[in-house]
This record gives structure tokens, sequence and C-alpha cells, in this order.
């Protein structure tokens, strides 16, 4: 977990006169409530990918699940570096979130099962999984490889009456 929330630094060159840092406890917020994300990866080639999918926030990181042989996954598997969106699809209101971080499969039972309760929790009984052998497996009989994304910089770009963009260091 995070010892303490990362200070917010606004770039002036791309704020308004009148804007201020976002605080990380909004950006949080917003990770905690966004119900779709956007990964981007790096494929072996170098061309990038982009895929939306479900995430949840938990002890001050990203959790998201794929299976193994999905696209997402084997650019992973290469380079773990890699970015999650999420935001708002207007221009006149909202934030807008870019994490930046490297993405690590997990294994860990205790930790999964946690990952498990909160991904039904947020977005209901569809996304039900069992933790086995550790890795999620759906009612459906698909098995999914969890990952963490623990952030090394995040940007917040507000928009509404004075745009602004917060970068966050952790």
């Amino acid at each position: 977990m995070i010892a303490k929330d990362p200070v917010g630094e606004l770039d002036p060159q791309f704020s308004g006169d009148d804007a201020t840092p976002t605080a990380w406890s909004e950006g949080r917020e917003l990770l905690e409530r966004a119900e779709l994300y956007w990964l981007s990866t790096v494929r072996p080639d170098g061309r990038p990918h982009v895929t939306p999918l479900i995430s949840v926030w938990l002890d001050d990181r990203l959790y998201f699940c794929t299976g193994d042989s999905e696209r997402k996954a084997k650019n992973l598997a290469s380079n773990p570096r890699c970015v999650i969106t999420t935001g708002c699809n207007g221009i006149q209101d909202g934030l807008d979130l870019v994490i930046e971080g490297e993405a690590r499969p997990i294994h860990d039972g205790a930790t999964l099962q946690k990952v498990a309760d909160t991904y039904e929790s947020k977005y209901g009984k569809a996304w039900r999984f069992t933790v086995r052998d550790g890795i999620f497996h759906g009612e459906d009989g698909n098995a999914a490889v969890v990952y963490v994304l623990i952030p090394t910089t995040a940007f917040g770009f507000g928009k509404g009456k004075s745009f602004s963009q917060t970068r966050w260091r952790f």
C-alpha cells in the first residue's frame, strides 16, 4: 500500500490560469468507481495494443485479469510496462486518469480471493470467480491470470471551468 497520498504537481503549460492540482483522493475515488478501463501494452514487435477491460482498485493498486493466451497477456510477458486509463467521454467536465506502471501476474491465494470478492462486489454475480491453482476460474469454465499494476506515475486531466493537468509520483 502507498504509505501516504502522493502530492499532485500542476503542469502550468497544460492548465488554465486559475487551475489547482487535483487531489489524489479524487483520482483514487475515480479509480474505485470507474466501470471501464483501457489497457495499453506493447506487442513484441513494438506496435501498440489497446483494449478495454474491467478492473478493481484495491490497496493502492489496480487489478485486472485476462486469459493467458490473450494478446495483452502475451504483451505483458515480454514487456510488463503498461498504461491503464479511465475517465469520462466528455470534454466539458470530469476527470480522466492515466496510470503508468508495470503489471505483474499474482498467484497468492489470499490476495486473489480479496480481489475476486472485490470484483463481485463491484460488478455483480456475473463476475464471480473461484480462486484455484493461483488463478481465477469463472463460472463459464474459463480461467484467467490476475495482474497487479502498481502505479509509478499518474496523470489527472481535469475538465470544466478550468482545465488542469496534475501529475502524481508514487
